[in-house]
């Protein structure tokens, strides 16, 4: 036991939260429990809410009430929003009356609004004080906040005037009104927004705090730099998991059942079986053309596969640029005439290759059938590719579930009918 203790003494918090996250809940209790309280609360934070769940429930009462009353609300309504029934119950339950209504307020809000993952725990300053008594403000109510760095700056109604610093606060005189030293431009969010959008509003204007306000310009709290990386990070696991086909799965993936990582990609493959039989049903239609030239069955896989990776790249290209909000649902036409530019430009280079492969191989027929259709393909695929996501956005539909391996199997059905069209237009089947 001592050897755990060490180790424990010698890593971050993070470090040991990486290590319980990869335990069974039983295990992971024996070094939890080894934890001074302030340490212990910072590992729990680090943990996913699955796992911060299945520790909680290995806790007694005392230590349960103690871990879960100290955490920040917005990281226990985190915790909170995916919870059994009876694990809600028993957090509330075991919190004081403040704590209680804070995260019941959180709880309240839509999910995956950023009222969900804001912290009411602010520190609002009316803007007719002065640094100095700004200051004092700050000294007295500042422990209970989640941070002091940021501070809103509020009228009589507690409407968002603007923000200020700490460090503004600091340097200036201690009789400068606030008022001077508000950022009145500073950008805001309405509570019932989404929280990706409000965590990537974050990144492109470097806050480190952002003001979340009702629909009457009050504020209600402040979406931190630690949330909206968190926010970020989930929206980017989902978007890349979808786009490979499979769905997200909660917890670690060093410990999350086989069954369950099963479970998340069967039903995308059971979807795309499916789809694949378009490709089947095309080389029933083109039977007799296969049987005629034999020679290009030859080339099926290269530009099946040569498609697909295509509409993948133009697929996986375009979902990014919407979730970073580089493209809009109002740029349709101009990424169809990029994306068609760029796949006839890939499929010129990649013609040149299939031309000189093809002439080698089985002749300059159907080497030159093999090129004109790695061209048509190729700007179809991208055009494809970079098409659905923003129809899926159009539709209100996650443009990752549009993912890439549903692209391919897509165009894997349509290259079929443009190779076996050119083939009987080049060689007179």
């Amino acid at each position: 036991m001592s050897a755990v203790q060490r180790w424990l003494d010698e890593h971050p918090p993070h470090v040991i939260a990486d290590e319980l996250a990869r335990m069974d809940a039983v295990s992971a209790m024996v070094p939890f429990r080894l934890l001074d309280k302030d340490r212990a609360l910072a590992v729990f934070e680090e943990l996913d809410p699955v796992d911060q769940q299945q520790l909680l429930m290995g806790l007694r009462d005392r230590a349960f009430g103690d871990l879960v009353e100290a955490m920040d609300p917005d990281d226990r309504a985190r915790m909170l929003q995916e919870a059994p029934a009876k694990v809600v119950q028993r957090v509330l339950a075991g919190l004081s009356p403040q704590e209680r209504r804070m995260t019941a307020a959180l709880l309240g809000y839509p999910e995956g609004s950023v009222g969900r993952v804001m912290t009411p725990e602010t520190v609002p300053l009316p803007r007719q004080l002065t640094a100095g008594q700004a200051l004092e403000v700050v000294r007295d109510r500042g422990a209970d906040a989640e941070t002091v760095y940021t501070l809103p700056v509020v009228d009589g109604e507690r409407r968002l005037v603007g923000v200020t610093g700490l460090r503004e606060l600091f340097l200036a005189p201690p009789g400068r009104p606030v008022a001077e030293l508000t950022d009145t431009g500073v950008a805001r969010v309405r509570d019932i927004e989404p929280a990706e959008d409000a965590a990537r509003l974050m990144r492109e204007t470097n806050l480190l705090a952002l003001p979340v306000v009702d629909s009457e310009d009050r504020l209600v709290g402040l979406l931190t730099i630690d949330d909206a990386v968190e926010v970020i990070e989930a929206a980017d696991t989902e978007d890349a998991t979808r786009q490979s086909g499979a769905g997200p799965w909660p917890g670690h993936y060093m410990f999350v059942s086989v069954w369950q990582l099963a479970r998340s990609r069967a039903i995308w493959l059971l979807l795309l079986i499916v789809a694949a039989t378009l490709t089947v049903n095309v080389l029933q239609i083109f039977e007799a053309t296969l049987e005629e030239v034999t020679a290009l069955a030859l080339f099926i896989p290269l530009l099946v596969g040569t498609g697909g990776n295509a509409g993948a790249q133009a697929a996986t290209a375009t979902v990014r640029a919407l979730a970073v909000g580089e493209v809009r649902g109002s740029d349709l036409l101009r990424v169809v005439w990029r994306e068609c530019r760029v796949g006839l430009l890939l499929g010129a280079m990649l013609a040149v290759v299939g031309m000189v492969v093809g002439t080698i191989l089985v002749g300059s027929d159907i080497a030159l059938v093999v090129a004109l259709s790695l061209v048509v393909i190729c700007s179809w695929a991208a055009t494809v590719g970079a098409v659905m996501p923003l129809l899926a956005k159009r539709l209100r539909i996650d443009p990752a579930v549009v993912s890439a391996p549903m692209v391919t199997t897509l165009v894997d059905a349509s290259g079929l009918i443009i190779y076996f069209l050119t083939a009987r237009a080049v060689l007179g089947l």
